[in-house]
């Protein structure tokens, strides 16, 4: 089989993505998108998993399935360049999950870090947990393979997943035979946009704690979260007092988003960041200036994102059609994979008449 170079990614359908979203994988998905150096590039609304934690509400997953993609399309995921499409109208996946879950042991699956994680935030106890929300990693390796995904954004928390799925690949390629492309990762090149922490500096942006900066929020909402809620630092409190840049989430934005045009065009006494750190290190530079700073950056950045958003929000028979083709090309692209699984397995029962031979001579030698 010809090596070739997929992407998979893809996000949950529970909210209106946000920033966090936007500097860990949307502004790196667009840059790969139009680099030319990839066959293919699948984005996947995770609606299946979204449902392992959200299984007395889909309604909710239902909803918010137009917000990810009118996301989509606002900071310029092309569905000419790129394929959108649903999780649960991909039968494929199903049924790769299924013959996946025969590769992996419950004890590897409670030793995954991120499934652990995810556990606590949730509060799941271990006899309240649900089979889907434990199955999550091997969910994951047949979304990966399905598309025969040779690279995989993701962030560092996400690296347990993919190596969960590394080892699915491995273990039915040396049962089966060379059946599954082995993926890899690829994480933010810029360690700060890896995990960009909420406004209130806690270590993960996240719909449920009410810390996020939307891509969709309006500019009095991005001012009231930037001056009302963003951590600094607790111990600046005078502006000739010196102040600390780590663990500030101000500067943390500025170091995932900034860049010297900023300066020229909003601070122009500095000349990058550097030198505005360095001030705020020795003292003389307030967390107001800092902040009004970041407000301009970000108004920069979000400010055609609202404007295209707007745009396709007056046209959403279009975006239902653009997710409807989306799909429909990914159920063709994943249903191809799944033939050569069941070929490998040797259970592709009716691809040909071949097994009439077999059964007979089965038959034939239980007689003698």
């Amino acid at each position: 089989m010809e090596q070739k170079n997929i992407i998979l990614t893809g996000d949950r359908p529970t909210g209106r993505l946000h920033l966090g979203h936007y500097v860990g994988s949307l502004k790196r998905r667009v840059e790969l998108q139009n680099s030319g150096k990839y066959d293919e590039i699948n984005i996947l609304i995770a609606d299946d998993q979204a449902l392992t934690d959200n299984a007395d509400n889909p309604g909710k997953i239902r909803e918010n399935i137009i917000n990810v993609v009118l996301d989509y399309l606002s900071v310029g995921i092309d569905p000419e360049k790129s394929t959108i499409c649903v999780q649960s109208a991909l039968p494929a996946l199903h049924a790769l999950t299924f013959y996946y879950m025969n590769l992996v042991t419950t004890a590897r699956l409670a030793r995954n870090p991120t499934v652990k994680t995810e556990m606590q935030m949730r509060g799941f106890a271990d006899e309240g947990l649900p089979v889907g929300f434990f199955s999550y990693p091997i969910s994951q390796a047949a979304d990966i393979t399905a598309f025969d995904a040779n690279v995989v954004p993701v962030g560092e928390d996400q690296l347990p997943m993919l190596e969960q799925a590394r080892e699915i690949v491995e273990k039915f390629n040396r049962i089966y035979g060379e059946t599954l492309v082995m993926p890899k990762a690829m994480i933010p090149e810029n360690e700060t946009q890896r995990r960009l922490p909420g406004v209130d500096g806690k270590a993960k942006m996240s719909k449920s704690l009410g810390n996020c900066i939307y891509l969709s929020d309006p500019s009095s909402v991005l001012k009231k979260q930037i001056n009302g809620k963003m951590y600094t630092d607790p111990l600046h409190l005078q502006i000739s007092d010196p102040g600390h840049t780590e663990g500030n989430v101000v500067f943390t934005y500025l170091d995932a988003l900034c860049t010297d045009a900023h300066f020229a065009e909003y601070l122009p006494e500095y000349a990058n960041l550097e030198e505005m750190k360095a001030h705020y290190r020795r003292g003389g530079l307030g967390d107001g200036t800092c902040k009004k700073f970041l407000f301009n950056v970000l108004e920069e950045t979000l400010s055609p994102i609202r404007a295209e958003r707007a745009r396709w929000e007056k046209d959403i028979g279009s975006v239902y059609d653009i997710l409807s083709a989306g799909t429909a090309r990914a159920v063709e692209r994943t249903n191809e994979t799944l033939a050569r699984v069941r070929c490998a397995m040797k259970i592709d029962y009716f691809a040909n008449r071949s097994i009439i031979g077999e059964w007979e001579e089965l038959l034939k030698k239980a007689r003698q």
